[in-house]
């Protein structure tokens, strides 16, 4: 999509129309204006619907990465646009629980379609009692079970390197992949 050069795109501002009354009848600088407004018109165009840019939902699909970057959203072209969107529209919220299993969850769902389940804590233990002795040595490993939503097909490359990028990085991640959900689950 262009917004360079619409044609037949008036003006809201013609320039013509603001010159001077010397040169209101001048035919040759009405026509040299009229240029300047056919160049001009997409660019006040632009400007006047500025708000509409800016907001993910309903912003122009080419503009979409480009609002991605702002909000540091993750922004692949191979996505529908409806995610694209969804992506960019949540980045705040996804940040936010960055490093969590439901940022985890959230993320894999968003980017893939995909219903997810977390086991483990990554080897956190701690003891609000002074002196009290240490808690058992905690597995260090969390396990990611990723089955299909809206997706048939779940792309195994693809989850295991959302699930790197959103794991902390001391902890050692696990993913399993499967069919449906895990038995006595009825998501």
């Amino acid at each position: 999509m262009s917004r360079a050069a619409v044609p037949g795109l008036p003006s809201r501002y013609p320039i013509g129309g603001q010159l001077p009354a010397l040169y209101a009848e001048d035919d040759l600088a009405q026509r040299f204006t009229a240029g300047l407004d056919t160049v001009l018109a997409p660019v006040f165009s632009t400007l006047d619907n500025l708000p509409a840019y800016l907001d993910p939902r309903i912003a122009p699909a080419d503009f979409l990465a480009w609002l991605a970057s702002w909000v540091g959203a993750a922004d692949d072209r191979a996505w529908p646009v409806e995610v694209r969107r969804e992506a960019v529209v949540r980045a705040v919220e996804l940040h936010r629980w960055r490093g969590t299993r439901r940022g985890l969850v959230e993320a894999l769902g968003l980017a893939l379609g995909a219903h997810a389940e977390v086991t483990g804590d990554g080897g956190a233990r701690w003891s609000g009692t002074p002196g009290a002795e240490l808690p058992p040595a905690p597995a260090a490993e969390v396990l990611v079970r990723v089955w299909p939503g809206r997706e048939e097909r779940i792309d195994p490359d693809r989850a295991r390197e959302i699930v790197r990028a959103m794991c902390p990085v001391h902890t050692v991640c696990r993913v399993e992949i499967l069919p449906g959900p895990p038995a006595g689950e009825g998501r």
